[in-house]
């Protein structure tokens, strides 16, 4: 009797079996995976493992964030291959979880030329300005604002040595640098953005011009404050110019915030006016320069009744310098108890021959104003071509700080002032050297007392990652990743099969 045929291990109907067995367990897995995150963006917090994609947001804008019960709509109108787009959608992303009532678009201009052409027939006021690339649009009934991408990253330029042999077959090497991202500060100027369509009235800040000050209305390459205006715009702040305050003229009723940058000429009689500002609460960012070391402004009588001991001086530090002359001066001592600065610390500003600004210390009293010194030269540093005395920095910018005294109440709340030893840093060429820009933000809102805008709201550090290898080991790597793993595989596989064959 003949024995039956065996049946073979896989049949047709077997190997279908397993096929669309494999391709329900691969979809049930994939809705899964779809399910799992919808509901954990939607109802609960995000982890996220790698520092460099995490934006976590300060308790300053989370309650922001809380605040805000109008919808608002964002418009990231990008391209997608720009190196601050990730960091511009996470972002965004977190203030979207916080607030439903915030939504997020975003449009490649380069990939979507059709919503791109809305996008710029609804906000066309906006493209005019900037060339149509590369913008975060905020609005919310009615009113809107435009941050440009250009001042949401701080780039340095770290220079490259090149052989030129490479090009003209010398061995000589030229200079060339490569232009890095080093922070991404889209958080302080979203949410000012934020606050920006979400109020109702923009605060005012008047220039005092007329005594030899920076021009307020400059914004080309010159020792002008138009750039400086842009940092109180993205602040949701107007700007005005006051000219004269002789006579009954005084400082505008409507003024939430007075700016003196670099003032060279005595007029005693206008600053009286100024005195009275300050004594009803006024809030106040006065810097000096090197012009007027020599003599005495009339400014420094009214500061030095605040707390304020403007020096006569100049300070230099060829240690911290990039001129032989040590005019520039990088300084990167900061108070690390004070709100205005503390987001700066692990920073650095770029000054130029400044003056020495410091406390009075011999006052005191319940009723003193509290003065704090915020910026310090380098122990390395020389007043005037002399040394400085070991272990004592030199302070540079102070902050002050007064109420009113018990049962007044001052028009303008609680009196604030800020001042600098230099006003260059914060010019055209200048504010956008190292963290001078950031500083200009910082104090702005200090002043107005904005803590939404201020505290623990610091540029996101970029960390870059460099792996160094030689061309040996550039060429192994090569051979591993083309050549080692993909033959690995085709092994195993090969002996697989065999083995299933035999």
């Amino acid at each position: 009797m003949d024995n039956p045929a065996p049946k073979t291990s896989f049949s047709a109907g077997r190997r279908w079996g397993i096929f669309f067995s494999v391709i329900i367990s691969i979809i049930a897995v994939i809705a899964l995976v779809i399910m799992v995150n919808y509901l954990g963006a939607r109802y609960y917090v995000r982890l996220t493992l790698s520092a460099q994609t995490r934006q976590q947001l300060s308790p300053q804008t989370v309650s922001l964030l809380k605040s805000i019960t109008n919808e608002v709509n964002i418009v990231i109108y990008y391209d997608k291959k720009d190196d601050l787009y990730g960091d511009i959608l996470t972002l965004l992303d977190e203030y979207r979880l916080r607030n439903p009532k915030i939504s997020v678009q975003t449009i490649d201009y380069r990939a979507d030329a059709a919503a791109a052409l809305k996008i710029k027939e609804k906000y066309k006021e906006y493209f005019g300005l900037t060339g149509g690339k590369n913008l975060v649009i905020f609005e919310c009934n009615g009113r809107s604002k435009m941050i440009p991408g250009e001042i949401l990253g701080h780039y340095i330029l770290n220079p490259v040595d090149a052989p030129e042999s490479e090009a003209n077959g010398t061995n000589q090497t030229q200079r060339t640098f490569d232009k890095n991202l080093v922070s991404f500060q889209g958080e302080t100027s979203f949410s000012a953005a934020l606050l920006a369509v979400t109020s109702s009235k923009p605060l005012i800040a008047y220039f005092i011009e007329g005594h030899a000050e920076h021009a307020s209305d400059d914004d080309k390459d010159v020792p002008g404050y138009g750039r400086f205006k842009t940092v109180l715009a993205l602040n949701y702040i107007e700007s005005g110019v006051i000219t004269n305050l002789l006579g009954t003229n005084t400082v505008p009723a409507d003024c939430n915030l007075l700016i003196i940058a670099g003032v060279r000429k005595r007029y005693p009689i206008e600053w009286e006016k100024v005195r009275d500002y300050l004594n009803h609460g006024g809030k106040m960012l006065v810097l000096f320069n090197f012009f007027s070391r020599d003599y005495d402004t009339g400014l420094e009588a009214i500061l030095a009744d605040w707390g304020v001991d403007v020096g006569k001086n100049v300070i230099k530090d060829v240690n911290h310098s990039s001129e032989h002359s040590g005019d520039d001066l990088s300084v990167g001592g900061f108070s690390p108890s004070h709100p205005l600065v503390n987001p700066l610390l692990g920073s650095a500003l770029q000054l130029v021959r400044p003056r020495s600004v410091g406390a009075i210390t011999n006052r005191s009293g319940s009723d003193a104003p509290k003065v704090d010194e915020l910026v310090f030269a380098d122990w390395t540093a020389s007043i005037n071509d002399s040394p400085l005395p070991a272990g004592r920095p030199i302070p540079l910018i102070v902050a002050v700080e007064k109420a009113g005294a018990k049962g007044v109440f001052p028009e303008h709340g609680i009196t604030r002032i800020v001042v600098a030893g230099d006003s260059f840093f914060l010019d055209n060429q200048m504010i956008d050297w190292a963290d001078n820009r950031a500083f200009a933000s910082y104090a702005i809102n200090w002043l107005l007392d904005r803590k939404q805008l201020l505290a623990g709201v610091g540029p996101h550090p970029v960390v870059e990652y460099k792996l160094m290898m030689t061309r040996a080991q550039l060429s192994s790597v090569r051979w591993i990743f083309l050549a080692a793993m993909p033959g690995a595989f085709l092994l195993f596989g090969g002996a697989v099969w065999l083995r299933r064959r035999h």
